[in-house]
């Protein structure tokens, strides 16, 4: 499959692997006909978007997860919090189906979907427009040439800094070492965001299966939590 066009219409690279798996279930097919197309977005080529603006009832804030996986976070999110809109990011169409199945048992109102590069999501966003952000768990790319196509980089942290308003949260959590570092490094330092210390997980960060999963097998989960620092006095929108 060849990469997404950005927003300019120039390529990029792909940050994700395979969007297909095993067949899906008669059930999560017809979920994936009828469910998901009410609940996916398109992002305008050139203009920024506002997202709250997709979401009725209307909703208080926006957060985003980039790469839900099988969606467990997500749900939990968006159920903790109802008045919250969520925007989930992912490619891979098991993971998407196993999410509306939880969204169609809960009667979810509050979740959002794009199922394409969520790169395309972030360099559209409004300017202030997000109230926090979810990297758990990104393919890590091991390998050295294909470090480059790691969604945690510098210029999706440039994204991210423009969407979020002053003092959002930015939470990042790998099993794999190396991506570790990497995340430790350019999360420190981008002049956006600030580390947050955190002295016990915050209640609200629950442990996905995929989570206890490496756990088990040797592969204790990095957690980093960032904040928006205060843009200066001028910048800040009115």
């Amino acid at each position: 499959m060849s990469p997404s066009p950005a927003p300019d219409g120039a390529p990029q690279r792909r940050l994700y692997g395979r969007r297909r798996g095993r067949a899906l279930r008669l059930g999560q097919r017809a979920l994936v006909d009828t469910l998901l197309p009410t609940l996916c977005f398109d992002v305008p080529a050139q203009d920024k978007f506002d997202p709250k603006q997709l979401f009725v009832p209307t909703v208080d804030e926006v957060w985003l997860e980039i790469g839900f996986g099988a969606g467990e976070h997500l749900v939990f999110q968006a159920a903790s919090h109802p008045r919250v809109g969520v925007i989930g990011c992912e490619v891979f169409e098991p993971g998407i189906a196993r999410l509306l199945t939880d969204i169609k048992a809960q009667g979810l109102a509050n979740i959002r979907l794009f199922t394409d590069d969520a790169r395309l999501v972030t360099a559209a966003l409004a300017p202030m427009s997000l109230a926090r952000a979810f990297i758990l768990f990104p393919d890590p790319w091991p390998k050295e040439r294909h470090k480059k196509r790691r969604i945690v980089a510098t210029e999706t942290l440039d994204h991210l800094a423009e969407a979020m308003v002053d003092g959002a949260e930015l939470r990042l959590a790998t099993d794999d070492p190396d991506y570790a570092a990497w995340m430790e490094e350019r999360g420190d330092a981008h002049p956006a965001f600030e580390r947050i210390a955190m002295a016990d997980r915050p209640a609200d960060w629950p442990a996905t299966r995929y989570e206890n999963k490496a756990i088990v097998a040797g592969r204790p989960a990095r957690l980093f939590l960032y904040r928006r620092r205060a843009r200066p006095v001028g910048l800040a929108r009115d």
